[in-house]
């Protein structure tokens, strides 16, 4: 990494994948065959996931977004190729086009079967796919203080990996449904803002002791301070179809963090807004995605997201290049010209009406650029 003071903003990439029957397209249970071979290859880099017909994955610990870059796509691909071998298909979106969730297998695991069993139809019914990215912080302090500033950027991020449009085979008007479907879980969202550390694990610890979690990973926030490793969690943004996408996204997280450490460190600090506000962009941009427009709170007014976007990397420019993440950066501008994935998606879905077209187009993006 270039600059020794951004050293602690390393990266983790989790990624959340469908699996998907190639004759049918539907959604298809593995039986945790695809877990079980990938672990052989990859350790415990491969877990299964509540429901039988998602597999997610994790990176190392990456110094830098190259290194992140050659993880993911390795994940993809033995991911991919072992799929293959059992004769099934991967898939990167926020939910299935018209799979059923009703008709899912959810995996026999004690931890999943406390989940159902508290959360009933909301749990099993959660059968959506996410992007959760990890950057290294230098304490827990600095943690809660990036955070508490990075809230206002979250839904900025979030219209830029929009990848749900459809569910149960109906266009939603939505381009994150998987958004909404979360929503019926209880501790999602944006998060309050926290002056210290201490204030967060003070709610942690009321939380526990009256029974509402047995630990700190019940808490679904868009954005946390992750209970055991050293990082801020992101975790707002749908899965993308392309390995490009899901970079730039992390060196867009990375970037913020950095930017806003280097702030604090000039004794400067971004504007904290309220989680109501945030919460209206947050809404915006699961409408909308990169379409629609946001409301720059500074000046109170609603701009173009694409616009905002811009902004956003003009923002956090200065701290690029000490953290070698420019040309992950520069995938962006590429982003809002081709579309988010729900872009793209509904796009097929105009030609050709066939969302089995859809889920093909989703298929064939796993591997492939941007």
């Amino acid at each position: 990494m270039g600059n020794i003071k951004y050293k602690h903003f390393t990266l983790g990439v989790e990624e959340e994948y469908m699996v998907i029957d190639p004759q049918s397209r539907e959604l298809r249970s593995h039986e945790q065959r695809i877990v079980l071979e990938g672990q052989k290859i990859l350790r415990d880099k491969v877990k299964a996931e509540m429901h039988q017909a998602v597999v997610e994955v994790g990176t190392d610990i990456c110094q830098d977004i190259d290194e992140a870059r050659r993880d993911v796509t390795s994940l993809r691909e033995t991911i991919s190729q072992i799929a293959q071998g059992i004769g099934l298909s991967i898939g990167a979106a926020g939910t299935h086009p018209f799979s059923l969730w009703e008709k899912q297998l959810i995996t026999d695991h004690v931890r999943y079967r406390e989940i159902v069993d508290e959360l009933q139809d909301a749990a099993r019914s959660n059968l959506i796919f996410g992007l959760h990215v990890h950057v290294g912080m230098p304490s827990r302090e600095m943690a809660i203080h990036i955070a508490n500033s990075a809230r206002y950027f979250l839904p900025h991020v979030f219209a830029l990996s929009t990848n749900s449009p459809f569910w149960e085979g109906r266009t939603t008007g939505f381009k994150s449904f998987r958004t909404k479907v979360f929503d019926k879980f209880p501790r999602t969202g944006i998060p309050d803002y926290f002056d210290s550390y201490s204030a967060y694990e003070n709610y942690v610890n009321l939380l526990i002791k009256t029974h509402c979690i047995d630990n700190a990973k019940k808490i679904w926030w868009d954005l946390r301070v992750h209970p055991f490793y050293g990082t801020v969690e992101f975790r707002i943004c749908d899965v993308p179809m392309t390995v490009d996408e899901s970079i730039a996204i992390a060196a867009l997280f990375q970037g913020i963090c950095a930017k806003l450490y280097k702030l604090r460190s000039n004794n400067l600090n971004f504007m904290i807004y309220p989680r109501a506000l945030v919460m209206e962009n947050k809404w915006r941009a699961s409408r909308y995605g990169i379409d629609g427009k946001l409301i720059d709170f500074g000046i109170e007014e609603e701009k173009p997201t694409r616009v905002l976007i811009q902004e956003l990397l003009d923002f956090v420019d200065d701290v690029a290049d000490d953290l070698g993440c420019r040309h992950g950066l520069e995938i962006i501008p590429r982003m809002m010209d081709r579309g988010t994935g729900a872009d793209r998606q509904l796009k097929v879905f105009r030609e050709t009406g066939n969302l089995v077209q859809v889920t093909d187009l989703i298929q064939g993006s796993f591997l492939s650029a941007l």
